[in-house]
């Protein structure tokens, strides 16, 4: 069953968390079990940004997290949030489109 997750999270220093991103994505190639990523911006909420993270199932999500560099710039993207993310671990039902 495919998996989602929800990450919202607030920070002024979107450019930063990016090149994390970028970084996390060069030393995972070949590795990590994402299929998709959306990093978007709450239009009500400036500094409010939500990354939704698809997954072919719950179990590679967790083989994901697992990843020394996933479980490294995690951490170094928590340094630049003003909290702790909020998380929502979703399984996909129906997906009609």
């Amino acid at each position: 069953m495919r998996f989602v997750q929800i990450i919202e999270l607030e920070t002024d220093r979107i450019d930063e968390m990016q090149k994390l991103g970028e970084r996390w994505q060069e030393q995972t190639e070949g590795q990590r079990t994402v299929t998709r990523q959306l990093v978007c911006q709450d239009r009500d909420r400036p500094g409010t940004y939500l990354m939704v993270v698809e997954f072919d199932s719950y179990e590679d999500a967790q083989r994901n997290n697992e990843l020394p560099a996933t479980q490294t710039i995690s951490g170094e993207m928590a340094a630049l949030v003003g909290g702790p993310p909020t998380f929502r671990n979703l399984d996909v039902v129906d997906q009609p489109i």
